[in-house]
């Protein structure tokens, strides 16, 4: 197998630049960054109020992203014509309201089967692969696979929070989650809350697990140790052969 793709969630760097105003620190040359230490994707998250994120940054981005461009978010209106229009490698369907400060739950895939086989139809038209967020409970995965999604990302705050605690227990029922997406061929993604204490145990154990994307941990890691540092150091936490 190989190892699992790191895509690199910016939203915290554009958090850091609205703060101040103008254009430090520099959105677009941080992502051209990212891809020239080592990471294999750039993750944004642009939310209504474009708190962090801003549309245009989006539109910014897809002219200079080389790797892999995941935009999230939930689907209203405004946010499927913003991906129908940039194209990107990725969307990830996320069902947090627009008042939450990060992605909070997963999809019930069996109550909103319906609306996200709609949106997911508009993605697949143009061509773009479709990722949903979900718990980490087999029990979402048929119903996830009815609505023609290309891949699940799992929700890993449980993981993250648990690890210290009791390590085998915590991962447990992304395993199970893992494998009952294999096994109705879907793809697998994870992210939230991973990083460099406890992502080398999750990609380890995770099978058949193809990317994570992260931001909190490693932009905050990279106050320390730098970008570039960080970088490879999340990467060597990807090494599973």
């Amino acid at each position: 197998m190989s190892n699992p793709k790191l895509s690199v969630n910016i939203n915290k760097v554009a958090t850091i630049r609205n703060a101040r105003g103008g254009n430090i620190p520099n959105l677009v040359q941080v992502a051209i960054d990212c891809e020239k230490f080592g990471a294999e994707g750039i993750t944004v998250h642009p939310r209504p109020d474009e708190r962090h994120i801003r549309y245009q940054d989006v539109r910014d981005l897809k002219k200079v992203v080389i790797t892999e461009f995941n935009i999230e978010g939930y689907p209203s209106e405004n946010f499927i014509n913003l991906v129908l229009e940039v194209v990107p490698e990725q969307v990830t369907l996320v069902p947090d309201p627009p008042e939450a400060i990060t992605s909070n739950n997963g999809w019930d895939t069996i109550t909103y089967q319906n609306l996200l086989k709609e949106v997911i139809e508009r993605f697949h038209q143009k061509g773009i692969r479709t990722s949903i967020f979900v718990n980490p409970d087999p029990k979402y995965i048929a119903p996830a696979k009815e609505t023609g999604t290309d891949r699940i990302e799992m929700y890993t705050e449980s993981y993250a929070s648990n690890y210290l605690k009791n390590r085998e227990k915590a991962i447990q029922s992304f395993i199970e989650t893992a494998q009952e997406a294999y096994r109705c061929e879907l793809g697998i993604n994870a992210g939230h809350d991973l990083s460099l204490e406890n992502l080398h145990y999750f990609a380890l154990n995770i099978p058949h697990l193809l990317e994570v994307s992260i931001g909190h941990a490693l932009i905050s890691d990279a106050l320390y140790f730098g970008l570039k540092e960080t970088i490879e150091r999340y990467k060597q936490q990807l090494v599973i052969n």
